[in-house]
């Protein structure tokens, strides 16, 4: 009978080691960490529009030489816009100007070019918007939600997109999250225990960039536990009825 109740409570235990939930230390920290935070060095990190990409721009003053008649245009807030589409030799044939060249620049740079081409032959006072909205991230592993999220704004961060895909599940290791980025498949790691993680310019998100967040060393332990007790179980219950067999008949 006492090895019957020794079992059961190692049953229990590795039940109970399982359910424990691991609690996230972020930006707890506040270890110095080597980062170069100029604003160059910040600017560097700034998304460029290249081939491929796809612009929605806008006169907030007016839009007639921006929308083409026979094209598909979108409202917002009463504004039309429509989308376009950066050519393989870096132009984009926007209405009147014809081609434009914006492949390298930023956000703003090319938004700043294109309002003063539009102010040297046509328009008094344009204001141009201008949005690059093809850019996003992929994130998988332990975050509440995978998948691709797009780049909304202006040098989103890695806290950004965390926010998006509604922060880091339990089993999340805070402390070894990688963002794998370029063709060359650089890997930046990331401790988001160390509050001055987050003045690393290198968490700007960049187009194509993949975050991975992987399990923390408890979830990997209970999942070993988890393993092993799956295969004692059957074990046990064999062992278990035996022994009330054992002690029915004795």
């Amino acid at each position: 009978m006492r090895i019957r109740i020794l079992f059961l409570g190692m049953i229990c235990l590795l039940c109970y080691s399982c359910s424990l939930k691991q609690q996230h230390v972020l930006f707890e920290r506040n270890s110095p960490i080597a980062i170069d935070t100029s604003l160059s060095q910040a600017n560097h990190y700034i998304n460029r529009i290249k081939p491929d990409d796809q612009l929605q721009i806008r006169n907030l003053q007016s839009t007639k030489y921006l929308v083409d008649d026979a094209g598909s245009t979108n409202t917002n807030a009463g504004v039309a816009s429509q989308v376009f589409t950066v050519e393989e030799d870096g132009h984009v044939k926007l209405p009147v100007l014809g081609s434009v060249f914006v492949a390298g620049l930023s956000r703003v740079e090319a938004q700043k070019k294109i309002e003063n081409l539009y102010r040297d032959s046509l328009l008094k006072d344009p204001i141009i918007d201008l949005k690059i909205i093809n850019l996003k991230v992929t994130i998988f592993g332990e975050a509440k939600s995978n998948g691709n999220f797009l780049l909304n704004k202006e040098k989103t961060t890695l806290i950004d997109i965390l926010g998006q895909a509604g922060g880091l599940s339990v089993n999340a290791d805070e402390k070894t999250i990688k963002i794998i980025r370029g063709k060359n498949q650089t890997v930046i790691p990331v401790d988001l225990s160390n509050i001055k993680t987050i003045a690393d310019p290198r968490l700007i998100m960049q187009d194509g960039d993949i975050v991975y967040i992987q399990q923390n060393k408890r979830a990997i332990r209970d999942d070993k536990l988890q393993n092993a007790t799956t295969l004692i179980q059957p074990s046990l219950l064999i062992f278990n009825t035996a022994l009330i067999i054992y002690s029915f008949f004795k």
